[in-house]
């Protein structure tokens, strides 16, 4: 036998017409209107019998201050369940049919209540307005629920207050008064819906024909696609109107430009401050595959008009990319360099070789230690000068790739930077551009030199790089540090104009500053200045924190490096 097919279940839901949900939602919003208009009349209603209801409470309580036996009895007896200030109480209570009326001193212990074991403790709501000569009415809830309350002060035959009187009107007899009122105003609000309904029958008739019944299933289908189609994309993709105004951004366009949606509404350089990203999406610079910086992402950037005097820009994130072309030149780099290492270490080991062969091994003990003091005392005397690890390992690093490629590096002899840098990653950043840029400068000319000076000042780090090469045009001196511009040959893998730029937002992120001069001795000049780019120094006696005068010494990489 063949299954029973299973049973099809009924489903609720909106209709699919344009006329169907047209209609339906007209009439909620007539019924929703209705029931506002019943709520808005029963609103004053409600609060007219909640005023009566306090008005009467309050009215008891100043009946029952008055009673000399009450004031009498909160004087001269204790608060007991038995007393005179509780049988008082309970007969006016029973008499006038309040909930309860309670009798406090001026440290809020009652001497009153329904519940005589309530009697004795404090009250569970503030007295402290009757106690200061005030009469209070609200609607509070308590021990016995919620009710409407009228507290006035009790005073004794001289008039000074020496405790309270509160009285409480069950609630629920007000709202049964108010829910009496109500079927009468249920029938005046049907009569509304009803003309209502007939209104939105009406207008649903008119859009179904200007409409010809079309679904809206098609509609929010193709809406949908686009939403996914927009926000899946990993591009950021930017929409603007045709006054140059932000009207749509993606996730990604979040992500890359590090802006909300506050930013919808306004002009690209109101909502990124200005720049070069700011430019390209405004039009004012044209081209495709425009490079720019945001922060510490490189984007690549395409802007398309559109038909109706807008434009629709797209950014990818070529950061990942970059960097791994810039880790591909430290690779070559390195490369370089230890191909070069490894001519001059055979010519050492020959040399090595030789010495051992004709028995002088004196002189080859002697050669082994020049060669690796060398290379020692490179390290300590970066190490001396230089206190943060990272950095005096990236200079270690620098001057042996620039030595190979026959360029003397030299750290100035007012170097001196403690280990107390807060963003030591940014600065290891900053000094590698700026001596990369410089060992590109100066490589293959005669002579050529390439000196860092490092200091602190107070918590400020000063940055110096100056070069031998052919320097740089003051007309050009701006230049070099927007995104994208080069002097260089575009490499196959990746494009250059990137570091500069990165150095300059990197300082103008900390509040320092990012310039280029011209040196003294012909060349160029980076001077990057970061304020608060240093903790304050421990509090240690200043002689033990100078430095030693082993620093004034001019340090370069070796001999034997320079004069190779």
């Amino acid at each position: 036998m063949s299954p029973t097919p299973p049973a099809r279940r009924l489903r609720l839901g909106l209709p699919k017409r344009v006329f169907s949900q047209v209609l339906l939602m007209q009439v909620v919003i007539a019924a929703g209107v209705a029931v506002l208009a019943t709520g808005l009349f029963l609103a004053p209603l409600s609060k007219q019998l909640d005023q009566e209801a306090m008005r009467r409470a309050l009215a008891i309580a100043e009946t029952t201050a008055q009673d000399p036996q009450v004031a009498e009895g909160l004087l001269t007896t204790s608060p007991t369940r038995n007393g005179p200030v509780q049988k008082e109480a309970e007969r006016i209570r029973r008499a006038t049919h309040a909930e309860y009326i309670v009798v406090l001193n001026r440290h809020w212990i009652r001497w009153s209540h329904p519940t005589p074991s309530e009697i004795g403790r404090p009250v569970s709501t503030d007295p402290s307005d009757a106690l200061g000569g005030k009469e209070v009415m609200e609607i509070d809830r308590g021990t016995l629920g919620r009710s409407a309350r009228g507290k006035v002060p009790l005073r004794d035959s001289d008039g000074k207050i020496i405790g309270a009187v509160s009285v409480g009107i069950k609630y629920d007899s007000v709202r049964a008064e108010l829910i009496g009122a109500i079927p009468e105003l249920l029938a005046y609000a049907g009569g509304a819906l009803a003309v209502g309904a007939l209104a939105a029958w009406l207008i649903s008739r008119r859009v179904q024909r200007q409409t010809r019944d079309l679904a809206f299933s098609d509609i929010s289908a193709l809406l949908a696609e686009r939403e996914a189609m927009l926000h899946g994309i990993r591009e950021g993709v930017v929409a603007l109107d045709r006054s140059g105004r932000i009207r749509l951004l993606n996730d990604e366009a979040h992500r890359l430009l590090g802006i909300d949606d506050e930013a919808v509404g306004r002009s690209p350089e109101e909502a990124l401050g200005g720049g070069r990203t700011a430019d390209i999406l405004d039009g004012r610079v044209e081209g495709t595959d425009l490079l720019t910086v945001r922060g510490q992402r490189v984007l690549v950037a395409n802007r398309m008009p559109t038909g109706d005097g807008g434009a629709v820009a797209t950014l990818r994130d070529r950061t990942e990319l970059e960097q791994l072309g810039r880790e591909l030149d430290s690779t070559r780099g390195l490369i370089d360099a230890l191909r070069a290492q490894d001519h001059e270490h055979a010519n050492r080991m020959h040399t090595l070789l030789g010495l051992l062969e004709l028995e002088m091994y004196d002189d080859a003990v002697d050669f082994v230690g020049e060669v690796v003091g060398d290379h020692r005392a490179t390290a300590e005397q970066v190490t001396e000068k230089i206190h943060d690890p990272l950095l005096a390992a990236l200079l270690v690093g620098k001057a042996t790739v620039a030595a190979e490629r026959g360029v003397a590096l030299w750290v100035s002899d007012r170097t001196w930077l403690p280990n107390r840098l807060i963003d030591p990653r940014g600065l290891v950043t900053v000094v590698g551009n700026l001596v990369d840029n410089a060992l590109d400068a100066v490589a293959g000319t005669l002579h050529a030199r390439v000196e860092i000076e490092l200091r602190a000042e107070g918590r400020t780090a000063v940055l110096r790089v100056r070069d031998t090469g052919p320097g740089i045009p003051a007309e050009q001196r701006e230049l070099v540090f927007t995104d994208g511009w080069s002097t260089k040959e575009q490499p196959a893998h990746r494009r250059r104009g990137i570091g500069l730029s990165l150095v300059r937002r990197l300082a103008e992120r900390q509040g320092g500053s990012a310039s280029v001069g011209e040196a003294a001795g012909g060349g160029a000049e980076f001077t990057v200045v970061l304020p608060e780019a240093l903790t304050d120094p421990a509090p240690e006696p200043a002689p033990e924190q100078a430095p030693e005068p082993a620093l004034t010494a001019p340090l370069e990489v070796s001999a034997e490096e320079e004069s190779r």
